[in-house]
């Protein structure tokens, strides 16, 4: 099992959603620590981390393997993720 870190980027992130958004999100979140590269999950090109999608929203985090930690570093809408 890894840990999960949520940087505050993506924390003030989080304060943005409603309920239901914010649920689902979590829950996606959640399910990373007992699988941190799951099959929808893609490898970033650009910069050094994975990104996996819920909805329109796209989490994008790194994996510490040796420490067993995951740092979600943004939640952000698909338009706005990459830049």
């Amino acid at each position: 099992m890894y840990r999960i870190y949520i940087n505050p980027s993506a924390r003030k992130d989080l304060d943005y959603f409603d309920k239901k958004l914010f649920t689902q999100i979590k829950n996606k979140i959640v399910s990373l620590a007992s699988d941190p590269r799951p099959p929808n999950c893609l490898k970033l090109t650009t910069t050094e981390g994975y990104r996996i999608r819920s909805g329109d929203y796209r989490i994008l985090y790194r994996i510490d393997d040796k420490n067993k930690i995951i740092y979600i570093y943004r939640i952000k809408h698909r338009k706005e993720s990459y830049r």
